[in-house]
């Protein structure tokens, strides 16, 4: 038996999950990850938490499968991405907290991005809209703000990555500092359509260009787990982002193919081949997840130390000569989706655990007429409004808790489907057909009640996967692809199955209806001081 290791860094969570050659799980192991939040709007991480959690359950899963290391083939990451870590290059200390991907401190300075009329150059070159979402603005924030930083980056002392980039640091033990070209694609430093950091997005951010890693197709050799760390030497082969490490475990390879995973936040991604294709709805261009050109390359052995690293040489961001052409997604983001869940929990204290929401919601036929925005950090796609604030709105003495819980749910189907909706639009726009079928993934997609609403607002059929853990997935299939244990995505689309398939059932005057009366409760958020 042939098995793959994917470790899943997550916003939540540390998950690491062993999987046999024919995608099936054979074990896994999570650990959740304390959420730091210094100011109203701040979002933290410690990192040294992130690697001790990701280390912790990678051993364990191994345990749990009863095999050692030497019977992986290959080790794969995908990770929350956009967040930031920056650390020391002698040390390996992180020189201060990881700034989350929903934080928003750096609003004022993408403001004043917007205002000096940079808007158009930085969605030309990234396929992204200026926002604090971004790496970035992060990046340049703790360059500004911790006391040494900045001049430490310049002499070259300095590392910026992704999550997936510190984590393979310290897997390697620093001899890698790399990343692929999903996470770098998040940066808004990154160019998408050459595949090269982007010297005068560098410039405009103030970012010395030493601080960046290499950047690699998301299945090539990434480097080798120091043997004492699992008790063998294990080549990392495959990294990806979330949210295109779902795409491709969920084996959306095709132009037109989409998928939401319904996580901590939504993320609604369609494939759309080599296109660039800039959205009129308020959507993002990515980068897909790449194979290498060659397989046989990237299989072969690591790549050669010196001009591909450029570590500590300002200038020396060239990518490794094995990066094929580009290939690319359009996105929609929802900030808050699980994460409602989590409040309800938290925040109100209306549950207990997180699995109790589907039967609070379901004692009741509706939600009564309450509409619940979930706007605690801004709202992302299509809206973009980093001001607005969630709102509940249609209250009523005959409001109850289970109402409000329901409110709750359905505001992730209500967000996803605006998503979709503009998706739709655009690939309309650019000729191609609408999306027919929505395949869903994460933890949320479990919710029957949720995925038979999403079905009913989308009027299209949501398809949930056998194995609905596609992230960890994903990542271990571009290991498997660049360590020979798959032959191409062909066999890769073979091993994909559906569990569900949930069919609309409301007329689509109602759905409409529906969605109206989302879009005003949208308006009234973003109207709240």
């Amino acid at each position: 038996m042939t098995y793959l290791l994917a470790l899943d860094q997550g916003t939540s969570s540390s998950r690491s999950i062993v999987f046999d050659h024919r995608g099936h799980i054979a074990a896994q192991a999570q650990r959740e990850l304390t959420q730091i939040y210094p100011r109203p709007g701040w979002v933290e991480h410690d990192p040294r938490e992130i690697w001790r959690t990701q280390l912790e359950t990678a051993r364990e899963a191994l345990q749990k499968a009863g095999i050692g290391a030497h019977q992986v083939r290959a080790l794969g990451i995908t990770n929350q991405r956009e967040t930031t870590v920056l650390w020391n290059r002698a040390t390996g200390e992180p020189v201060h907290h990881a700034i989350v991907w929903q934080d928003r401190r750096a609003e004022p300075a993408c403001a004043q991005l917007r205002e000096q009329g940079h808007a158009d150059t930085i969605a030309a070159k990234t396929g992204l809209l200026i926002d604090a979402y971004f790496s970035g603005t992060k990046l340049q924030w703790l360059l500004d703000n911790v006391p040494g930083a900045r001049a430490a980056a310049e002499r070259g002392e300095l590392a910026f990555g992704t999550v997936d980039s510190w984590l393979i640091w310290q897997l390697t033990g620093g001899a890698e500092h790399v990343t692929d070209v999903t996470n770098a694609a998040r940066t808004m430093l990154f160019n998408v359509r050459t595949n090269q950091w982007d010297e005068e997005l560098l410039a405009l951010l103030r970012i010395p260009a030493a601080l960046m890693p290499r950047v690699q197709p998301s299945a090539s050799v990434f480097g080798e787990v120091r043997p004492e760390l699992l008790g063998h030497g294990l080549r990392i082969g495959g990294v990806a982002g979330d949210q295109q490490s779902a795409l491709f475990g969920q084996a959306c390879f095709s132009p037109g193919m989409a998928k939401n995973t319904y996580g901590t936040g939504c993320f609604l991604l369609m494939h759309t081949g080599q296109a660039f294709r800039r959205s009129e709805n308020g959507l993002l261009t990515t980068s897909a997840a790449q194979v290498a050109p060659t397989l046989a390359a990237a299989r072969a052995a690591l790549p050669p130390e010196g001009a591909l690293h450029g570590l500590g040489r300002p200038g020396a961001v060239q990518i490794a000569p094995t990066l094929a052409a580009p290939e690319f997604a359009m996105e929609g983001s929802v900030f808050v989706g699980g994460a409602v869940v989590q409040w309800l929990r938290d925040g109100l204290r209306a549950i207990e655990s997180s699995s109790e929401v589907q039967a609070l919601a379901q004692s009741v036929p509706d939600a009564g007429g309450v509409m619940m925005v979930p706007a605690f950090t801004g709202l992302g796609a299509p809206y973009w409004q980093p001001e607005a604030r969630g709102t509940i709105t249609g209250l009523t003495r005959g409001s109850t808790l289970a109402h409000i819980a329901r409110a709750a749910l359905e505001s992730i189907a209500y967000q996803s489907a605006a998503l979709l909706h503009a998706m739709s639009r655009d690939a309309v726009a650019a000729g191609s057909a609408p999306v027919a079928e929505l395949r869903v993934d994460g933890g949320a997609c479990v919710n029957d009640l949720l995925m038979q609403f999403q079905s009913d607002l989308l009027g299209i059929p949501v398809v949930r996967p056998a194995v609905v853990e596609t992230t960890a997935l994903g990542a271990a299939y571009l290991a498997g692809l660049s360590s020979g244990v798959y032959a191409g995505t062909e066999e890769l689309s073979r091993l994909w199955r559906a569990e569900r398939r949930f069919e609309p059932t409301l007329p689509p005057a109602r759905a409409e209806e529906l969605m109206a009366r989302w879009e005003h409760a949208v308006r009234q958020a973003t109207l709240a001081p």
